[in-house]
């Protein structure tokens, strides 16, 4: 299967391709509007609406995994093309690695340019959700609020992470 990371239109793009190329079905994990994700992959791309699922439960990478992995270990997927900008990648693999990695899903890096906009993740981010991730393979509990309340900020602690509640922050993924 294809799992897109929210985000970026272009990465939803470059997955409705690769489905299409593949034959292979697609989960948007927190990604564009439905219109315009129906538009793209059945309309643009041809691909019947069954062959994609449209999940919008993510509020940041981890949750992009935590909030499907069970289901998709559950319909039996053992590998998935993931698709995310280029400048995501790593973070994206270590979480992925960890979460899927736990259910015995693995995962495949389909980078998407993100050429003039690309912003290097700092390395406090990556490790920040690698830690997170490492935890809820652990505990089954995402401790992002815990972490916000009693971590120094480079590490999650209160400038980092938004309160339950809030607006999500469209740079999280």
């Amino acid at each position: 299967m294809i799992l897109v990371l929210g985000g970026d239109v272009a990465r939803e793009q470059a997955a409705a391709e690769l489905a299409r190329q593949r034959g292979l079905p697609v989960v948007v994990s927190g990604g564009s509007n439905p219109e315009y994700a129906h538009w793209l992959f059945s309309q643009r791309e041809g691909l019947p609406r069954e062959q994609v699922l449209l999940d919008y439960r993510a509020q940041d990478t981890v949750s992009n995994f935590t909030s499907l992995v069970d289901e998709l270990r559950r319909a039996r997927i053992r590998h998935a093309f993931l698709v995310t900008s280029s400048d995501h990648m790593q973070r994206a693999l270590l979480v992925g690695r960890l979460v899927a990695g736990s259910r015995g899903i693995q995962l495949t890096p389909v980078p998407v340019s993100c050429r003039d906009r690309c912003i290097q993740e700092p390395a406090g981010k990556i490790w920040r959700d690698g830690l997170r991730s490492g935890l809820w393979v652990l505990t089954g509990l995402d401790l992002r609020w815990w972490a916000a309340e009693h971590l120094p900020p480079w590490l999650g602690g209160q400038a980092a992470v938004r309160s339950p509640g809030s607006a999500p922050d469209p740079a999280a993924h």
